[in-house]
């Protein structure tokens, strides 16, 4: 029997990843790419000294209180952690750890290119050519906005948002945002970025707002009905942060009814299923969740979250321990 750690690899992970990982832990890794079941998760605590899971996989209150418990370590793959329930790990004495800067730039880069694509109303244009729709180049055709000259409004001010900033500024775009804290004063001049007051006011100032906040119990349905009717009717809604964060329900009213002009999405509240009435709509950018999906960009988390583990089970403190 191996005298390294015992460690399940939820889904399948770039080769160089699962590479490293089979070199350095007694290690099983996804034969068919398919999330675990909750009893295949309950079993996994029992096992394994580690796992590596991904947003997919749910770790509630109930899961980690069972007893016979042999998991020490659950190493994220991701930044975001609301799919862990903190609080009933840290009583378990089992430690959380995630991969917070590796995916900055990707999901910055999906937030720019939502942008973009809900202002040109490229996902409408795409789609029209596709279908044998489109007839010629004509002066009033699919009528997009120019983003330069308008204002970003971006919902928590963390790395990406800042990575999104930088983009941004680089179209011509103003910068405002609503944080807890204001950033310091460095940042804020660097970006040229202005702190609105609430979050109600950054909804009516901004042209298009973009969210950049965890997920859990006191972001959940942030952008509803109501905060929608006070955005401009020409505004973007923007989501790369988590589906939790929107009502989807209400976003589909009203992108039908015109209180806002587009959004795009890549997240979604219930995974992989998309509210149905965003799907029959054309104003809306549908990304399947791709914020980090580069070869680089997953490769680094992998490697992040194998650095988390190798920190544990050397006895140090992992690099990016949440609990």
């Amino acid at each position: 029997m191996s005298d390294r750690p015992r460690l399940l690899v939820t889904r399948r992970l770039p080769a160089a990843v699962e590479a490293y990982i089979q070199d350095h832990f007694d290690a099983r890794l996804s034969p068919d790419d398919v999330p675990l079941d909750r009893a295949a998760l309950g079993a996994a605590l029992r096992t394994y000294d580690a796992i590596c899971p991904t947003i997919t996989d749910k770790f509630d209150a109930d899961l980690l209180s069972a007893p016979a418990t042999q998991v020490r370590i659950i190493a994220n793959f991701g930044a975001g952690v609301d799919h862990i329930d903190l609080v009933a790990a840290k009583a378990a004495g089992v430690v959380v750890t995630n991969t917070p800067d590796a995916l900055t730039d990707a999901t910055a880069d999906i937030a720019m290119l939502l942008i973009l694509m809900t202002a040109r109303r490229a996902g409408e244009g795409e789609r029209e050519l596709r279908a044998g729709r489109w007839t010629s180049w004509r002066p009033t055709h699919m009528l997009g906005q120019s983003v330069t000259g308008r204002t970003l409004g971006l919902v928590g001010f963390g790395r990406i948002a800042q990575a999104v900033a930088v983009r941004a500024r680089a179209c011509g775009m103003r910068i405002a945002y609503h944080s807890r804290r204001a950033a310091p004063d460095d940042v804020e001049k660097a970006l040229a970025a202005t702190r609105a007051a609430s979050l109600d006011d950054l909804a009516e100032r901004s042209d298009v707002l973009s969210l950049h906040v965890p997920g859990g119990v006191e972001t959940r349905h942030m952008i509803d009905g109501p905060l929608l009717d006070r955005m401009k009717p020409t505004a973007i809604l923007v989501n790369t942060a988590r589906g939790s964060v929107v009502d989807e329900t209400a976003l589909a009213d009203a992108l039908r009814a015109g209180k806002i002009a587009a959004a795009g999405l890549d997240v979604y509240e219930r995974e992989p299923v998309v509210e149905p009435g965003l799907l029959e709509l054309e104003n809306v950018v549908l990304l399947p969740h791709l914020g980090s999906a580069t070869v680089e960009t997953r490769t680094a988390m992998g490697l992040q979250a194998a650095a988390n583990l190798d920190a544990f089970f050397a006895g140090l403190e992992p690099p990016n321990r949440v609990a």
